[in-house]
């Protein structure tokens, strides 16, 4: 810890006096009556009062952690894979570990929920119930309408591996490498989609319906069909990966920046690179993955 200068001495002290007399006015201060002429301006006042005393307790913050910080430039790195960790003389990948830990909650929450919630359940769906039967229907009529058959189980595959992915990308918010953020997790759930679009494909029509479907208009347009529907896993993965290191990488870079003063800011920024962002990624991964094998089974 480094010992404080007197300017600083100074700063904190009036960052502290400030900011608890900018939130004990605000407090203090009564807003009139909605039909009043000034209710507008008291609001307005006691707004500012917030957002005065909000700033100035950032900037105390800053200043205080900065007293235990060695001052020393952090280094970017930046890893196509997730760092290895050793567990019992094994040595297994991050991204293994924290997709285990998001599936161990998701069981539990799931064997709460059917513990304590599904019993209960009533023929007038309301709070919890409301929004489970909401998210599972939803799920599946997404699934219908973009696969055009029977679901033959995609809505339940679906509807885990989007669950997976937002598990995932919530991890990023406590600091910790998502699992979306290596290229080899994304590229295997990105080969998934590749075989079951084959897999739909020769199912519903057939081997040698599936090869004239891939053949048309004509027989010169297979070597090219054939790349096309190799490329598929790579453009999945590489997006889905792309835009989460990404935003990860934004948020480092956020916090290097910031350095002491990376309190609160960075919090509010996570709420969309590390968790609104990842998720419109999981809808887009989602989303394209049933239309590939809607398009196969035409």
């Amino acid at each position: 810890m480094q010992t404080p200068t007197l300017f600083q001495i100074i700063a904190m002290a009036v960052c502290l006096t400030g900011g608890v007399a900018a939130f004990y006015a605000r407090g203090k201060a009564v807003l009139p009556d909605p039909e009043a002429a000034d209710y507008k301006k008291a609001k307005k006042k006691r707004r500012n009062l917030m957002l005065l005393g909000a700033v100035l307790l950032w900037v105390l913050s800053g200043l205080v952690m900065g007293l235990f910080m060695d001052g020393h430039a952090e280094k970017l790195t930046v890893s196509i894979m997730a760092d290895r960790v050793d567990i019992l003389g094994v040595s297994v990948s991050t991204s293994v570990l924290f997709s285990w830990i998001v599936i161990v909650l998701v069981l539990v929450l799931c064997v709460l929920a059917r513990l304590f919630v599904i019993p209960k359940f009533t023929e007038a769906p309301k709070g919890l119930q409301a929004a489970l039967e909401t998210a599972v229907s939803s799920v599946d009529n997404f699934v219908e309408e973009k696969f055009f058959h029977k679901n033959d189980a995609l809505s339940d595959y679906m509807f885990s591996l989007a669950t997976l992915f937002i598990g995932s990308a919530f991890i990023e918010l406590f600091g910790l490498r998502p699992p979306t953020a290596d290229l080899v997790m994304t590229l295997s759930f990105a080969l998934i989609t590749f075989v079951m679009i084959n897999y739909y494909g020769f199912k519903k029509k057939g081997f040698s319906g599936r090869i004239k479907s891939i053949a048309q208009p004509n027989a010169a347009i297979l070597p090219i069909r054939v790349l096309t529907d190799i490329a598929i896993p790579v453009s999945l993965a590489c997006r889905l990966f792309g835009n989460t290191l990404g935003g990860m990488i934004v948020m480092h870079l956020v916090y290097m920046a910031l350095g002491a003063f990376s309190g609160g800011i960075p919090a509010v920024l996570g709420i969309y690179f590390s968790a609104f962002h990842p998720l419109i990624q999981v809808f887009i991964f989602v989303n394209l993955s049933l239309t590939f094998i809607g398009e196969a089974v035409e």
